[in-house]
């Protein structure tokens, strides 16, 4: 019997279909555990994590908009 709260459940399936975005756009199997690794470590750091969040996303942003390419 499963007993994970429906939560856990959502969060598994988002992470999945992030899983599969980032995949898409060609990231390797290896590069989107370190994305996912580096969000985890940045979410859960101190005040100073805010200068380098932005940095991401700016970089995110570039993407995103054809500036630059992987």
């Amino acid at each position: 019997m499963k007993t994970q709260p429906l939560e856990m459940v959502t969060q598994v399936d988002d992470a999945a279909t992030e899983n599969e975005e980032l995949l898409q756009w060609g990231f390797t199997q290896d590069e989107i555990i370190s994305l996912l690794w580096l969000r985890q470590w940045y979410q859960n750091g101190g005040s100073d994590r805010i200068e380098v969040v932005r940095h991401l996303e700016f970089i995110k942003l570039l993407i995103c908009n054809g500036k630059i390419s992987l």
